[in-house]
C-alpha cells in the first residue's frame, strides 16, 4: 500500500493535482499484466464491466473525473488514469467503436471474453449470463506512469 500512496503522490506532483484521492487501485480482469501493458501503451482506453457487480457489492459507480491506480498482477502501481466517460447499455449493444478503444482485439474476441469472464463472476452469485446484461463502459485516458 505504500508503494501505491507513493505513486499517487508522485502523480498528484507531476499532474499538478491538489486535494483529491484517487478512487481506488486495482487490476483489469483476468489477465492484469497484460491489460496494464496495454494502458501503459495507449492501446487501451476503455473498459468494460457489469452493472450487476456495482449494485451487488454496494459500490458507487464510476464518475467523470474519477482518478483510478492500475496494479499488476503483483499489485505494484503501474499507471493512473482517469475517466472521461460512463455509459450504461445492454453488453449486445456495444460497439465495435468501443471493442476497439478496449484494446484487446476484435469484436468477436472481445465478447467471447466478457462472456467468458461474466459467466464465471456470475455464477459465484448464482446468476447467469445474458446477452443483454447492462454493462458499465468507461473510457480513460493515462494521465501518469513512470515508463
Amino acid at each position: 500500500m505504500k508503494d501505491i500512496h507513493r505513486f499517487w503522490a508522485d502523480c498528484c506532483f507531476a499532474n499538478s493535482i491538489e486535494k483529491t484521492t484517487f478512487k481506488e487501485a486495482f487490476q483489469f480482469g483476468a489477465s492484469p499484466d497484460w491489460l496494464a501493458e496495454l494502458v501503459l501503451t495507449g492501446k487501451k482506453k476503455a473498459t468494460t464491466s457489469g452493472l450487476f457487480f456495482y449494485e451487488e457489492e454496494n459500490e458507487p459507480l464510476p464518475q467523470i473525473g474519477d482518478y483510478s491506480i492500475v496494479l499488476n498482477s503483483k499489485d505494484e502501481p503501474i499507471a493512473v488514469i482517469q475517466v472521461q466517460v460512463v455509459e450504461i447499455i445492454p453488453m449486445n449493444r456495444v460497439t465495435s467503436e468501443f471493442v476497439q478503444l478496449e484494446g484487446e482485439g476484435d469484436y468477436v474476441y472481445w465478447w467471447d471474453s466478457h462472456k467468458a469472464f461474466f459467466t464465471k463472476e456470475l455464477h459465484e452469485y448464482n446468476q447467469t449470463f445474458s446477452p443483454d446484461m447492462l454493462v458499465v463502459c468507461e473510457q480513460f485516458r493515462k494521465i501518469y506512469s513512470k515508463e
